[in-house]
């Protein structure tokens, strides 16, 4: 038995929506989109999640094509490696993903 307290449900939707997004999951996260919208969570807390989570997903992406790039020999843009001693640069907006 766990003696630990379980999180919140608005804690799950929040990491199952980022999850989601970060992977590129087909459902997108919409049925956590009306779960966190029913549990009372700010539309601006909402953003910041998919702002985050869409900001992982399309670093990651980039430096993936930058590995495969520099496998295959193609002529490659340096890929800035601000942030890489936590693995992620803010977002556009100024969010920190670390």
């Amino acid at each position: 038995m766990n003696d630990q307290p379980q999180l919140h449900n608005s804690i799950v939707a929040m990491v199952s929506l980022a999850s989601g997004i970060a992977s590129n999951h087909p459902a997108m996260g919409q049925c956590q989109l009306e779960r966190l919208r029913g549990y009372g969570v700010p539309e601006h807390q909402i953003d910041a999640v998919i702002e985050i989570a869409r900001h992982i997903r399309d670093e990651a992406a980039e430096k993936l094509d930058h590995a495969f790039d520099e496998k295959a020999g193609v002529a490659i843009a340096p890929v800035s490696d601000e942030g890489e001693s936590c693995g992620c640069t803010p977002t556009p907006s100024g969010q920190s993903c670390c």
